[in-house]
Protein backbone atom coordinates (compact mmCIF):
# COMPACT_ATOMS: atom_id res chain seq x y z
CA UNK A 1 0.00 0.00 0.00
CA UNK A 2 2.77 2.29 0.92
CA UNK A 3 4.62 1.75 -2.19
CA UNK A 4 1.08 2.63 -4.22
CA UNK A 5 0.92 5.83 -2.85
CA UNK A 6 4.71 6.68 -3.41
CA UNK A 7 3.65 5.87 -6.91
CA UNK A 8 1.05 8.03 -7.17
CA UNK A 9 2.52 10.96 -5.48
CA UNK A 10 5.49 10.84 -7.72
CA UNK A 11 2.86 10.92 -10.56
CA UNK A 12 0.95 13.66 -8.80
CA UNK A 13 4.69 15.22 -8.76
CA UNK A 14 5.13 14.58 -12.36
CA UNK A 15 1.86 16.13 -13.42
CA UNK A 16 2.80 19.26 -11.47
CA UNK A 17 5.99 19.68 -13.18
CA UNK A 18 4.21 19.00 -16.33
CA UNK A 19 1.32 21.83 -15.74
CA UNK A 20 4.06 24.61 -14.75
CA UNK A 21 6.10 24.10 -17.88
CA UNK A 22 3.45 23.84 -20.05
CA UNK A 23 2.27 27.30 -18.40
CA UNK A 24 5.96 28.39 -18.95
CA UNK A 25 6.02 27.75 -22.52
CA UNK A 26 2.62 29.73 -23.10
CA UNK A 27 4.30 32.65 -21.52
CA UNK A 28 6.97 32.54 -23.62
CA UNK A 29 5.01 31.50 -26.86
CA UNK A 30 3.37 34.55 -26.05
CA UNK A 31 6.26 36.64 -25.29
CA UNK A 32 7.85 35.30 -28.82
CA UNK A 33 4.20 36.65 -31.07
CA UNK A 34 4.85 39.47 -29.33
CA UNK A 35 8.24 40.17 -30.13
CA UNK A 36 7.32 38.59 -33.43
CA UNK A 37 4.75 41.68 -34.00
CA UNK A 38 7.22 44.03 -33.03
CA UNK A 39 9.52 42.77 -35.58
CA UNK A 40 7.30 42.90 -38.28
CA UNK A 41 6.03 46.27 -37.32
CA UNK A 42 9.74 47.70 -37.82
CA UNK A 43 10.38 45.88 -40.89
CA UNK A 44 7.20 47.54 -42.23
CA UNK A 45 8.23 51.05 -40.98
CA UNK A 46 11.92 50.28 -42.68
CA UNK A 47 10.25 49.36 -46.14
CA UNK A 48 8.37 52.64 -45.92
CA UNK A 49 11.90 54.83 -45.51
CA UNK A 50 13.05 52.91 -48.14
CA UNK A 51 10.46 53.39 -50.27
CA UNK A 52 10.72 57.38 -49.47
CA UNK A 53 14.26 57.35 -49.61
CA UNK A 54 13.94 55.80 -53.58
CA UNK A 55 11.76 58.18 -54.76
CA UNK A 56 13.76 61.74 -53.14
CA UNK A 57 16.71 59.54 -54.62
CA UNK A 58 14.59 59.25 -58.09
CA UNK A 59 13.57 63.07 -57.48
CA UNK A 60 16.87 63.87 -56.93
CA UNK A 61 18.39 62.44 -60.09
CA UNK A 62 15.23 64.04 -62.20
CA UNK A 63 16.17 67.75 -60.81
CA UNK A 64 19.89 66.82 -61.12
CA UNK A 65 19.10 65.98 -64.85
CA UNK A 66 17.24 68.53 -65.71
CA UNK A 67 19.96 70.98 -64.43
CA UNK A 68 21.70 69.64 -66.89
CA UNK A 69 24.49 67.66 -65.14
CA UNK A 70 26.98 65.95 -67.19
CA UNK A 71 26.73 62.65 -65.63
CA UNK A 72 23.16 62.89 -66.50
CA UNK A 73 22.88 63.88 -70.14
CA UNK A 74 21.28 60.58 -71.20
CA UNK A 75 18.47 60.68 -68.38
CA UNK A 76 17.74 64.41 -69.17
CA UNK A 77 17.28 63.94 -73.18
CA UNK A 78 15.16 60.74 -71.90
CA UNK A 79 13.24 62.92 -69.59
CA UNK A 80 12.89 65.74 -72.33
CA UNK A 81 11.86 63.68 -75.06
CA UNK A 82 9.12 61.82 -72.48
CA UNK A 83 7.88 65.22 -71.63
CA UNK A 84 7.80 65.99 -75.45
CA UNK A 85 5.65 63.42 -76.29
CA UNK A 86 3.54 63.65 -73.23
CA UNK A 87 2.80 67.35 -74.64
CA UNK A 88 2.05 66.54 -78.26
CA UNK A 89 -0.48 64.12 -76.64
CA UNK A 90 -2.33 66.44 -74.82
CA UNK A 91 -2.21 68.87 -77.90
CA UNK A 92 -3.53 66.29 -80.11
CA UNK A 93 -6.80 65.18 -77.70
CA UNK A 94 -7.54 68.93 -77.38
CA UNK A 95 -7.71 69.21 -81.07
CA UNK A 96 -9.62 66.73 -81.55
Amino acid sequence: MINLIDKLSSVEEKVENLLNKKNQLEEENINLKDKLQQQLNSIRNLEKTLEELQKENQNLRAANALLGSKEFKRETKFKINSLIREIDHCISQLSE
